[in-house]
């Protein structure tokens, strides 16, 4: 039996508000529920009264609520949740108005300053009546091409507030990949930095504004917050205005537009490497309701935590984080590099501002595990109580690594989501035990399924991750998908009536899960399916190899594996590292696993959000064009794999 890397102690998850739910749920809706594993199966069985409950639990502010809990279940896509509902998800965020800390706000120098509740509700204030003054009303677009900073928060808060409908992303966008994402959704207002800075250099961003207000004549109004520029030159942006300038500083109070529970909040985008990135509406309610499950329950965050994600505002991790405020928590926003100046701002931070729930990607681990960084040496780290993990599987060496260098008495979740549903299907859990490479268990109200290439659901198998009931943060829809059938295209057509999320996953006997990676990326020799996450663990574990990615070659009338490998400097691809290579590959997977090629490449192409993609590679060895190369990083990657005589 699997031993586990740590358990909670009996005093610290009696004191979750996991305990406390699974206490009420107990005492006043089914005397069954007495742990997780009931407290699951009701969320399932019982889900209406599971959501009302969870409103209840999560303080829920609301005009009125109504009397339905669901119309039209368990139809999937078409159920709606609390459709008598009138709320407002910016008045849940702003209802802690005190003197506690709700922002701290840091760069790569350190921690900037920090906001009260009190004070962010002001400016908040300030910017939702200039944004009515000039006409904002609701379903207008609002968009910040920001870094991440209080000035982004306070901008969605005030579009939010009003009913306006918010959408981001990061100022390391290309103007066309901005133009891709913004021009489907025509903003009325763009909120903007006159710079930004990034491991120790100054970026200016006035330039590509001025080229996408030429592009964009949606936009009325640019304000344009200076951040860390010197002087701020608006020549040549008629519509721009300073942030000081656009503000209203004598607003005091929000008038809070009360909404239905699934009216758009967000417009976030896919990843935009197979076309034009879809505009994907997440509404008011489902999204609040959401965050409130997984940020108390899950994520056990209290009012004295401080939570901080490393994240751009393009990626739905700043959302997700930004919901820290309706606890009452104070959430930490980090700018700039997280390797600058030697690899340890981060863990600087989470001392010098008191991190107790620091959450990353998995890259992010395992490149401080290559790079030799060891945290419990050299910081304290004595607020921290869990750690997350998202946008890729996490290695089980990364565990490891987590317990013997970060910290030994620390909740590790790995948490599994995406930008489809801005939350997780399978994340932490405080009462539960963390296992080497497993995600603790599955979201409360959530019924993921692994299914079989049959459609039928295994346990301990691998399959297509799926949720088979219907939830409140399902998307409302596409941007301009009137009838709906791109939606239904992108999450319904595999499996009619259940959500097929896209992730290769198996779900353990114990109700953790594992997650091998996008199953579009999934490699298929000679018809049997195996996950890329398998290969990187293997690879990645040798000092020599930095990254990696791998993908399937249609080859012979077959698929055969190529693996390509970004080496240390100086380090050459030579036939004996080939060979060690596929050893630790075979000795540690399986025989299908080991790749048939193996080849060096200097970069590796990844999203905007750090992603490495797969498909984008298997494209160009095919010799197809990449439909989409502004959704990518560093496009120029891509010349790396075209043409490879080792390929022919």
């Amino acid at each position: 039996m699997t031993e586990p890397l740590w358990t909670p102690a009996p005093e610290r998850a009696a004191a979750t508000h996991m305990a406390r739910f699974i206490q009420v749920i107990g005492q006043q809706l089914d005397p069954g529920v007495r742990d997780w594993a009931s407290l699951y199966r009701f969320s399932i069985d019982q889900p209406e009264a599971f959501w009302t409950a969870m409103w209840e639990f999560g303080s829920v502010v609301a005009e009125q609520r109504g009397q339905r809990v669901t119309e039209a279940w368990p139809a999937m896509p078409g159920t709606r949740f609390f459709p008598e509902a009138r709320l407002n998800f910016a008045e849940n965020l702003l209802k802690h108005r005190d003197d506690r800390p709700a922002i701290i706000h840091a760069g790569e120098d350190g921690i900037h300053g920090q906001i009260s509740h009190a004070e962010l509700y002001r400016r908040v204030a300030e910017v939702a009546s200039a944004l009515r003054a000039m006409g904002v009303g609701e379903g207008d677009r609002v968009a910040g091409y920001l870094p991440n900073l209080p000035e982004t928060v306070i901008a969605m808060l005030a579009a939010s507030s009003i009913g306006a409908v918010w959408s981001s992303c990061s100022p390391d966008f290309g103007v066309q990949g901005v133009l891709d994402r913004f021009g489907q959704i025509e903003p009325k207002v763009l909120f903007c930095a006159a710079a930004y800075r990034y491991n120790g250099k100054t970026f200016d961003c006035l330039a590509r504004v001025r080229e996408l207000a030429e592009k964009m004549p949606s936009i009325e109004r640019i304000v344009v917050t200076p951040y860390v520029a010197e002087a701020v030159d608006l020549g040549g942006l008629p519509k721009a205005i300073l942030w000081d300038e656009f503000r209203d500083a004598s607003a005091r109070e929000i008038e809070f537009a009360q909404l239905p529970f699934d009216h758009p909040l967000y417009i976030l985008y896919s990843s935009g490497t197979t076309g034009v990135p879809k505009c994907i509406v997440h509404g008011q309610g489902g999204t609040l309701l959401q965050h409130l499950k997984e940020l108390m329950l899950h994520t056990d965050l209290h009012r004295d935590d401080r939570l901080f994600y490393f994240t751009t505002c393009g990626w739905m991790m700043w959302n997700w984080l930004v919901s820290g405020l309706a606890v009452g928590s104070t959430i930490v926003l980090f700018d700039g590099s997280p390797f600058a100046p030697d690899g340890n701002v981060l863990w600087d931070l989470a001392d010098e501002a008191r991190v107790s729930v620091f959450g990353t990607s998995a890259k992010w681990i395992a490149a401080c595990d290559k790079a030799g960084i060891k945290p419990r040496e050299t910081h304290r780290l004595d607020a921290l109580k869990a750690i997350l993990s998202t946008g890729s599987p996490l290695l089980p060496e990364s565990f490891d690594y987590v317990y013997r260098d970060i910290k030994s008495d620390v909740q590790l979740s790995s948490i599994s989501g995406g930008t489809d549903i801005v939350s997780c299907f399978a994340l932490g859990n405080p009462i539960l035990p963390v296992y080497k490479g497993e995600l603790q268990c599955r979201g409360l109200g959530l019924k993921v399924e692994i299914r079989n290439d049959d459609g039928e659901v295994v346990v301990d198998e691998t399959g297509e991750l799926t949720c088979s009931q219907p939830f409140p943060c399902m998307p409302v829809g596409f941007w301009k998908d009137e009838d709906g059938s791109r939606y239904r295209a992108a999450y319904f057509e595999t499996h009619p009536g259940i959500w097929s999320h896209g992730d290769y996953a198996r779900l353990t006997p114990r109700g953790g899960l594992v997650i091998y990676g996008r199953s579009d990326a999934t490699l298929n020799p000679g018809g049997v399916r195996i996950g890329t996450a398998e290969i990187y663990r293997q690879v990645e574990k040798l000092d020599e190899v930095i990254e990696s990615i791998c993908v399937g070659q249609d080859y012979e009338g077959d698929v055969r594996v190529v693996l390509f490998v970004r080496l240390r400097e100086g380090v050459e691809l030579d036939d004996e590292l080939r060979d060690r290579i596929r050893r630790t590959i075979r000795a540690n997977a399986t025989p299908r696993h080991v790749p048939a090629v193996i080849l060096a490449v200097p970069d590796i192409p990844r999203t905007v959000s750090g992603k490495i993609t797969e498909l984008a590679v298997r494209d160009v060895i095919h010799g197809r064009p990449v439909k989409n190369t502004s959704a990518l990083a560093n496009p120029e990657a891509l010349e790396h794999f075209k043409g490879r005589e080792e390929l022919g």
